[in-house]
């Protein structure tokens, strides 16, 4: 089995382009540790760390659409709701497996596996954790 570096989506509303063109397929692909760490970098990001989710998604979403390319300007114009989807995607699809642990009923003594969901999450894009904290 190939490991899968690129992962299709689609929007649940779409990117509006300045001719009205809606666009809502795209691809987005792993992160490499520079794409966590470069943003990091940018002075828009050292003056609003909530503009990291910016730059960090317009480095990975290697296509939407017909656009031509993808950048900040277009991340910036997403709608809310495009996104958290697409920051909820890419911490899926950069996430390590959760851990499997056995556990057993204390009444009917049933023994089932459980995925513990580790807390926190990639300490250079605080903005794109979830709400477990």
């Amino acid at each position: 089995m190939a490991f899968q570096t690129e992962f299709e989506f689609e929007l649940p509303l779409g990117y509006v382009d300045g001719d009205g063109n809606l666009h809502r397929q795209g691809a987005m692909r792993r992160a490499t540790a520079l794409d966590e760490i470069e943003p990091l970098r940018d002075p828009r990001v050292e003056r609003n760390q909530a503009y990291l989710a910016v730059i960090l998604l317009s480095r990975v979403v290697t296509r939407l659409g017909g656009l031509s390319q993808v950048n900040p300007h277009v991340i910036e114009n997403l709608y809310a709701t495009d996104l958290a989807y697409l920051q909820e995607m890419y911490n899926r699809i950069n996430a390590l497996e959760p851990e499997r642990v056995t556990a057993t009923c204390p009444q009917c003594e049933h023994r089932f596996q459980l995925e513990i969901d580790g807390l926190g999450g990639f300490a250079a894009t605080p903005s794109m954790l979830s709400s477990r904290r």
